[in-house]
C-alpha cells in the first residue's frame, strides 16, 4: 500500500483524502499548491515502486492520457517535478457508474441509453486516436452531477500509434465480467473488444444482471468461451426487442459478428427504433455452469472410450495376426 496520508505533501500536491484502494495503486484527492485546483493522484503501492515493467506501464498510461483531449475523457495533468512514479489527473466531481447501479438497478431505458451513447461517442474518439481502452466497466465510468460522463483509468489501454512491442507484465487484460471473449482467451483485443464491454454495461444497466453466470472470475470466463449469453428479456421481459438486439449484436462471441465500429453502434443507440431485430435472442442457447461441466465431462469420457477402443483393436489385431518368428 501507499505510505501517503491526508496532509502529506507529494511534490506540489497536498493529499486531502483517499478515494479508492486498488490492487496496484491508491487514488487520492489532493490540492495543487501552485494553483489551488483539486486533482486526483494515482500512486502505485510501495511494493511496485522498484518494478521496471510496472514503471513502464505508468509512463505509457501517462503518455496516452497527455495526447487525449475530449470532454468525456479524464484530463491528464503534468506536474513540474516528480520524486516518484505517479499520475495526476483533473479531479472529477461525480460518482462511479457502479454506485449509480447499486442505488438504481435497473436503470430506466432513457437514462441507460444516454449513458451508453456518451460512452459510444467517447469510443469513437478514442478509436480514432488509435487508443483501445480494454477495461471499460462501471467502475471506470464517472457520472457527474449534470449527467455528463468521464472515462477514467487507461492502465491497460492499447496505444496503436506507438511503434514497437509493449509488455504489460502480469497486469490482467480486463475485468472478467466485462472483457470480451477474445481477451478471456489471452488475446490483446481490438476496437471490437471495447464494443463488447459497452454491450455488457448496457445489458447491466437495463436488466440489473450480467449476461454470463459464474461464481468467480474463472467461471465467468469459462461461460464466455463455452456458452451463449442469457437473453436480456429473461431478466426484463418488457425490454424493447430493438434494445435487446443492440445488446446482443454488441456482445457477439465472435468479433467479426459484432458492430464493426463504435460509430455503427452509436448510430443504433441514437435511433434504436430503426433497429430491426435479426433473431439473435431466439438463437441463443445459454447453458448453466453445471451443463457446461457435464458437456466437458462427456467429451472427456468419449475421448477416453475412443482411446480404449483403439487399444482393444490393436491388441486384437496383434493376437489375430501375430508376427512370425524370424529364422536363422
Amino acid at each position: 500500500m501507499s505510505d501517503l496520508a491526508p496532509g502529506d505533501l507529494l511534490d506540489q500536491y497536498r493529499i486531502t483524502r483517499p478515494i479508492a484502494l486498488g490492487a496496484t495503486s491508491s487514488i487520492f484527492e489532493a490540492v495543487d499548491t501552485t494553483s489551488g485546483a483539486p486533482v486526483s493522484l494515482k500512486v502505485p503501492h510501495d511494493a511496485y515502486a522498484g518494478d521496471p515493467i510496472f514503471h513502464a506501464n505508468v509512463v505509457r498510461e501517462e503518455r496516452i492520457g497527455r495526447r487525449l483531449e475530449h470532454p468525456n475523457v479524464v484530463k491528464m495533468l503534468t506536474p513540474a517535478h516528480k520524486s516518484r512514479p505517479y499520475l495526476v489527473t483533473e479531479y472529477v466531481e461525480g460518482v462511479p457508474l457502479r454506485s449509480l447501479l447499486q442505488a438504481n438497478r435497473p436503470l430506466e431505458p432513457a437514462r441507460a441509453l444516454d449513458i451508453a451513447r456518451q460512452i459510444a461517442e467517447t469510443l469513437v474518439y478514442l478509436h480514432g486516436q488509435g487508443v483501445i481502452h480494454r477495461d471499460l466497466k462501471p467502475e471506470n465510468v464517472m457520472v457527474m452531477p449534470d449527467g455528463h460522463l468521464k472515462i477514467v483509468d487507461f492502465g491497460i489501454a492499447l496505444d496503436r500509434p506507438r511503434r514497437g512491442f509493449e509488455w504489460l507484465g502480469s497486469t490482467p487484460m480486463g475485468t472478467p465480467d466485462y472483457m470480451a471473449p477474445e481477451q478471456a482467451r489471452g488475446l490483446r483485443g481490438d476496437e471490437r473488444s471495447d464494443i463488447a464491454a459497452l454491450g455488457v454495461i448496457l445489458y447491466e444497466m437495463l436488466t440489473g444482471a450480467l449476461p454470463y453466470p459464474g461464481d468467480g472470475p474463472f467461471a465467468v470466463m469459462r461461460s464466455k468461451l463455452g456458452s451463449d449469453p442469457i437473453p436480456p428479456t429473461r431478466f426484463r421481459p418488457d425490454l424493447a426487442p430493438e434494445l435487446e438486439e443492440i445488446i446482443l449484436h454488441a456482445i457477439e462471441r465472435a468479433p467479426r459478428r459484432r458492430y464493426r465500429t463504435a460509430a455503427e453502434l452509436l448510430a443504433d443507440l441514437r435511433a434504436p427504433e430503426r433497429v430491426r431485430p435479426q433473431g439473435r435472442a431466439a438463437r441463443l442457447r445459454p447453458r448453466s455452469l453445471e451443463a457446461q461441466l457435464a458437456r466437458r465431462i462427456a467429451v472427456w469420457v468419449a475421448a477416453g472410450l475412443g482411446v480404449l477402443v483403439a487399444l482393444v483393436v490393436l491388441v486384437w489385431l496383434a493376437n489375430r495376426f501375430p508376427v512370425p518368428p524370424t529364422g536363422r
